[in-house]
């Protein structure tokens, strides 16, 4: 029902306008609603139906995505030769840092000794940092040479 808006004004108490849409013009639909101001027509929607979590059809296709996770980066820890360091102290903490058998233990011994450079392991950068940090403290408490680092794997 259409009403002159100058009789609606007296129905409006809070001053509010709600969920209307101004238009411009001398009429409304929407008596509770309306502004104290203006001279404006509104067109009231609707929303008690609708359910912000229900598909009503529109056309509007929402898809959840999962987050794109990629593996950390990956950092190999390295034994460097040295011609101080005794082949048992490179087998102890090749044994007990690294987790290596005796035999696996021995092997990258002789790699080091033979080409200079030997893979302990691969690691994340904060683990392979921390090996690092702790066969380098090893070695120095036992005042061997021997020298522990990390490059990209």
């Amino acid at each position: 029902m259409l009403m002159p808006m100058n009789s609606l004004l007296a129905n409006d108490r809070n001053g509010l306008f709600g969920s209307c849409i101004l238009t411009w013009g001398n009429r409304c639909q929407n008596t509770d609603f309306l502004p104290l101001s203006f001279g404006a027509t509104f067109e009231t929607i609707n929303m008690s139906n609708s359910d912000p979590f229900e598909d009503d059809d529109s056309g509007l296709a929402i898809q959840e995505s999962e987050p794109e996770l990629k593996r950390p980066p990956l950092f190999k820890v390295i034994l460097l030769n040295d011609d101080f360091t005794p082949m048992d102290f490179v087998i102890e903490v090749l044994m007990d840092f690294f987790a290596m058998p005796e035999a696996l233990a021995t092997r990258v011994m002789l790699q080091i000794h033979t080409q200079g450079v030997g893979v302990c392991g691969t690691y994340s950068k904060d683990v392979a940092e921390t090996k690092v940090v702790i066969v380098n403290e090893y070695a120095r408490e036992h005042q061997h040479p021997l020298l522990c680092m990390m490059e990209a794997a």
